[in-house]
């Protein structure tokens, strides 16, 4: 009888027991039954964040254009237009799939957290010029703009590197290297490296060959007194100057000199024709997010404190040829220019001077 009575409780015991089980397998989610975790804690930070500041045009197509080029294992995005800004990264997402960057994410300008362990950050945001409105006005309101972006870079991500790409690009630069108290290796402006990009799709398009068959370099302000190097320019290591000593110059004949206008107007152009300018200056921002992301120490024209170069004694920011490696802007390569483009350099960081100097507030 005890025997019995023993066989029924342990039986009873056992069809509670798997009753228990079977009960926790029905509450237990798909992810906890298909996924086994090896260990927990919190994930590891992202190793090569970039974050954008500003879902415009402009700043959209630099998200694309880091996104296609597989640059980083993650992407923050920033905006004050709320919705705008949810609805780029949901289309972003919903592309996942042919991307390699596993994580899109993003998060209104006021809060910033989501930027945070970037190891760079890319600002397009800004107010465009209203007619008639003075470029020091213009600029003025984008230094208050930027008083709110660049503290909050700098409190969520303080080893990043910076580059500006708002307009006016080289006095912005100068503004988010005060604002920031970064050392200047790590704040860039994009500068002129679209502006030599045009010069050098457009001279080779004259010379009917592809544009990086062409060695040329535009320095100087991004704007009306950028700097055509045109003693430098070459194919082959064929000096064009040695084969037209007029190159470039009113005494010309075959007005090269004419391809430079057409670099400076390329914008306004390009303006006039669709609104606004977004897919050069994208992928012009992607390929110096690769030489820093991927420490190539390749050769760009962008902007960087020149203080002391070329006899300027002022605090400016403008392009000239630099070194890009994982700490931003590790040297800068000393051109032998002439005398006619030096003076061009000087008068370039003479015209950005006395926007700067009025400056309030930086």
């Amino acid at each position: 009888m005890l025997i019995t009575w023993w066989y029924f409780y342990l039986a009873a015991r056992s069809f509670v027991e798997q009753s228990k089980y079977c009960s926790t397998l029905n509450m237990a989610s798909i992810l906890q039954r298909l996924i086994t975790p090896l260990f927990s804690g919190p994930p590891e930070p992202p190793r090569n964040k970039v974050t954008v500041v500003g879902v415009g045009q402009v700043g959209m197509a630099c998200a694309v254009s880091i996104l296609l080029r597989e640059l980083a294992d993650e992407l923050a995005l920033v905006d004050v237009m709320e919705d705008k800004l949810k609805g780029e990264m949901m289309d972003l997402q919903h592309g996942s799939l042919f991307l390699k960057t596993p994580k899109i994410v993003a998060d209104k300008g006021k809060y910033y957290s989501v930027t945070a362990n970037s190891r760079i950050v890319v600002v397009t945001a800004g107010v465009r010029q209203q007619e008639g409105e003075s470029r020091l006005n213009l600029v003025q309101r984008n230094v208050n703009i930027f008083k709110h972006i660049v503290p909050q870079i700098v409190r969520y991500s303080p080893d990043c590197t910076i580059i500006v790409v708002s307009n006016p690009v080289d006095v912005l630069t100068y503004v988010t290297w005060k604002l920031s108290g970064f050392p200047k290796h790590r704040v860039i402006g994009s500068g002129t490296n679209l502006d030599s990009a045009r010069f050098r799709f457009l001279m080779a398009e004259k010379l009917g060959i592809h544009p990086s068959s062409f060695n040329g370099w535009i320095l100087g302000e991004h704007g009306d007194t950028s700097v055509p190097v045109w003693s430098g320019t070459n194919v082959a290591g064929v000096n064009l100057q040695t084969l037209n000593p007029d190159i470039g110059t009113e005494n010309d004949s075959e007005n090269w000199r004419e391809t430079h206008k057409m670099v400076v107007d390329s914008a306004y152009d390009v303006i006039k024709l669709k609104g606004y300018t977004n897919w050069a200056i994208g992928l012009s921002v992607a390929d110096l997010t690769e030489s820093i992301m991927r420490n190539m120490n390749r050769i760009h024209p962008v902007s960087t404190m020149v203080k002391g170069m070329y006899g300027i004694s002022d605090e400016v920011y403008l392009s000239l040829p630099c070194v890009l490696n994982s700490g931003g802007v590790c040297s800068v390569v000393n051109m032998t220019l002439t005398e006619d483009e030096v003076a061009q350099l000087q008068a370039s960081a003479g015209t950005l001077w006395d926007i700067q100097k009025d400056l309030q507030d930086v």
